[in-house]
């Protein structure tokens, strides 16, 4: 398969700190762009310098901190943003404008057409500066589709190496994101960028078919943080390229480890049952499966734990087979006969009915019991 011509532009250091209740130092931010330069992500969007004199000097840091990654800033269409974000010595600046008539309506009280031709104005003046220009459709997906093919064409006449299409309040299915940047890039073939939001749950998936459809840069953030339900997760966009896209370009080996990290830092962790970096995502008690997987771990493992720096794990429970139960206990020195693993895996039973867990110490106790006869 030919892989997918894309990269990732991660946005946790600003979209991310977006996230109610969150805010990353300096050091924080500087430690959280090491990893990502480390995974292999091409483009980190280190801030939006206009916020204060702290948050422009943090991005200038990352800016000039020698990543191999191309650092980029978030700039509204106004002067000020954008003379803030030339001052940084980025390599990206990312200019955006509210594009649908809600927002146009409410936020500018102008003409589209008005509106845009001051944008332009900033991505020349930008453009003209030497640094690569993102001029980015703020709720792209409940823009007239006509208006916004016009907004991409002039403004990469204007300088614009990359148009972002967002969709802000994650509105979109897969289907009709794919429907929608077909047609973009029909009318207006420039390297698109798409940034997704996850009201409706659809943001990686929405992310992952805008690559299919021909998208070129694709936002995260780690764990998908971000304002409200939060971004397109990176280590889901990440793995999905891997096993659907053919992108292998990424150190897929540092995903729980930086996942760790941002929810540290954040505050803000996992679900359980959360895929590629929940405590449960390599978990498994259903004797069906762990006999099966005992065999050959494809066979209820789409994705290997070892490839996201993650580790398999059985976990004893009502569901627990006599399979699961022979490993783990050899693991812990304990070879059981028929009829203690007939004893233990009742207790096991009785035990995670009553909604009580079966822990490591819990389980040596038992095989303890049944190796010293005292079990009834």
């Amino acid at each position: 398969m030919k892989p997918w011509n894309i990269e990732i532009c991660d946005v946790t250091l600003r979209d991310g700190e977006q996230t109610p209740g969150v805010s990353f130092t300096p050091d924080e931010k500087m430690t959280i762009a090491l990893m990502l330069d480390e995974i292999g992500v091409e483009v980190i969007e280190a801030g939006f310098p206009v916020v204060s004199p702290a948050e422009k000097e943090c991005v200038a840091a990352i800016a000039r901190s020698g990543l191999d990654a191309r650092v980029c800033c978030l700039a509204r269409a106004l002067r000020p943003d954008v003379e803030a974000a030339l001052d940084c010595d980025v390599d990206i600046v990312s200019i955006f404008i509210a594009t649908s008539d809600l927002h146009i309506r409410h936020k500018y009280r102008k003409s589209r057409e008005d509106v845009l031709d001051d944008a332009l104005d900033m991505v020349e003046l930008a453009s003209d500066h030497g640094v690569e220009v993102r001029f980015a459709a703020e709720d792209a997906s409940r823009t007239d589709p006509a208006f916004l093919i016009e907004m991409y064409n002039r403004g990469a006449e204007c300088g614009a190496g990359l148009l972002s299409f967002a969709d802000t309040v994650g509105c979109l299915t897969p289907l009709e994101m794919h429907a929608v940047v077909s047609r973009i890039l029909a009318e207006a073939p420039h390297r698109l960028c798409i940034h997704c939001h996850d009201d409706l749950g659809f943001a990686s998936a929405n992310t992952i078919t805008a690559a299919a459809a021909g998208a070129y840069q694709l936002h995260t953030t780690v764990n998908g943080i971000g304002e409200r339900a939060g971004n397109a997760a990176l280590e889901q966009v990440l793995v999905a390229l891997r096993k659907k896209g053919g992108v292998d370009s990424y150190d897929l080996s540092k995903l729980q480890e930086i996942s760790g990290l941002v929810a540290r830092l954040s505050g803000v962790y996992p679900d359980q049952v959360r895929p590629i970096i929940g405590e449960n995502a390599f978990a498994h008690e259903s004797g069906i499966h762990i006999a099966a997987i005992l065999e050959d771990p494809l066979t209820y493992e789409y994705i290997p734990p070892e490839l996201v720096g993650g580790e398999r794990r059985f976990v004893l429970g009502k569901h627990t087979g006599r399979r699961a139960l022979e490993h783990i206990a050899s693991a812990y020195g304990f070879d059981l006969s028929d009829d203690e693993v007939r004893w233990v895996l009742g207790q096991i039973k009785q035990l995670s009915e009553g909604k009580c867990s079966v822990t490591r110490e819990v389980l040596c106790g038992f095989l303890r019991q049944v190796k010293e006869g005292i079990c009834q």
